[in-house]
């Protein structure tokens, strides 16, 4: 059972009718041991938000999720002087992705626009995805380094070149013309997000996200972003890049076969069957090959044909049997990538399906 302090949610008056048509935005931060930046960082964003007031409404969500510095008592100390601002506190790290399923319960917005504390992406990004998910109706924006017209900056080669690879792997699997599934800088269309029923404990959140809004038939689209970690140099603080590496390629690879199942099967049984098909030719060339040279005198047909068979064997007794193995494991491989098609058409059949029943629920549940 997760241990968590959660702080209620505040109800904002509104004066005029003129505010009730403007759009409510949710601002969610997820913070850990930020300590150094958060006050100098929150201070930005909320700036920021406030010179897209003639426009919309907002409301921001800080996460404190289990941090060790004072990024807790910080975090409240800002929000004591907005009354917009809202802080809510895990009290062990659980992680991206349950600090994100956290703070998506407790938004009230129309838009639910998810930002890094670091600011890796400038707080310029929000009013561009705002603007792109009321043109375009999106359900999801995402902010995409990687698309063109998309920048990196200052972000060291190994983490940028996996980064890159990593989506295009997912991309790939996803059947998809994003260039960005990884990123946590979006907006979400406010009650769409609160159809998915999220798993995700970590950073792959941000593709499981994805996977079940494609499965939902969404409209994804992207805008050019700009990954920037100068904030290296102006903060004057080396800081870790948050993704763990091994972690990070073990779910890419999971989600990779989520999206895509039978990659991971079928390509390779294909491929080894094509070998084996190769390796046994081989083996049949020896046998008709000892076959015509064996006199009709020698025996029967059966007789000649087995004869011909052990010479072969005694010949390439490799051949015989990295060709069987090869077409036996082709097979399964094979029959593997089958089942996970089926399952995943399957489970796509049923999310849809308790996808729209929770929504019913919830929209009779706030009738009454």
């Amino acid at each position: 059972m997760k241990n968590i302090k959660a702080v209620p949610i505040k109800t904002e008056s509104i004066g005029n009718f003129e505010q009730h048509r403007k759009s409510l935005v949710s601002v969610v931060v997820p913070a850990y041991n930020e300590a150094l930046i958060l006050t100098k960082n929150l201070s930005r964003l909320c700036e920021y938000m406030t010179s897209l007031e003639d426009e919309y409404r907002w409301e921001m969500i800080i996460v404190n999720d289990g941090s060790a510095d004072k990024t807790g008592d910080l975090a409240e100390a800002f929000a004591m002087t907005r009354d917009n601002v809202y802080v809510l506190h895990h009290m062990y790290n659980f992680r991206l992705g349950q600090a994100l399923r956290f703070a998506f319960n407790n938004c009230q917005g129309d838009y639910v626009v998810v930002m890094d504390l670091d600011l890796s992406y400038s707080p310029d990004h929000i009013e561009k995805l705002l603007a792109k998910i009321k043109e375009t109706r999106a359900k999801i924006v995402i902010a995409s380094p990687y698309m063109k017209g998309g920048k990196v900056s200052n972000v060291p080669w190994l983490r940028r070149t996996l980064s890159i690879w990593a989506n295009r792997f997912l991309s790939f699997n996803a059947k998809s013309n994003l260039s960005t599934l990884t990123s946590m800088v979006r907006v979400y269309d406010g009650m769409f997000l609160n159809t998915l029923n999220l798993k995700a404990m970590d950073m792959e959140i941000n593709a499981e996200i994805i996977y079940k809004a494609e499965v939902l038939r969404a409209r994804i689209v992207e805008i050019p972003g700009h990954l920037d970690w100068g904030f290296q140099k102006t903060d004057g603080i080396k800081r870790r890049s948050s993704m763990r590496i091994f972690k990070s390629i073990t779910s890419y690879l999971f989600f990779g076969f989520i999206f895509r199942p039978f990659i991971f099967f079928m390509f390779p049984g294909l491929v080894l069957m094509l070998f084996s098909i190769y390796t046994l030719m081989h083996v049949a060339g020896y046998i008709v090959v000892h076959f015509q040279s064996l006199p009709a005198s020698f025996g029967s047909v059966d007789y000649r044909f087995g004869a011909a068979v052990a010479a072969a064997f005694n010949m390439s007794p490799h051949a015989f049997i990295v060709g069987g193995i090869s077409l036996m494991v082709a097979i399964q491989l094979i029959s593997l990538g089958i089942l996970a098609t089926q399952g995943k058409r399957y489970f796509e059949e049923l999310f849809h399906i308790s996808t729209t029943i929770y929504k019913h629920k919830k929209e009779n549940h706030e009738r009454q």
